[in-house]
């Protein structure tokens, strides 16, 4: 029974601190917005 102990702490601190990373780098780390465009081939912009 300890084993299963031993192994379910070590499952659950690997757990908690992947997600701890995956919080921490999706609040601090936001790219910056810029616009992108690209012409898309084979189509026409009607001039009027």
């Amino acid at each position: 029974m300890p084993s299963l102990f031993r192994f379910l702490f070590v499952v659950g601190s690997a757990a908690a601190i992947i997600t701890g990373a995956l919080y921490i780098l999706a609040t601090e780390f936001e790219p910056e917005p810029r616009t992108v465009t690209k012409p898309v081939p084979g189509v026409k912009v009607r001039s009027e």
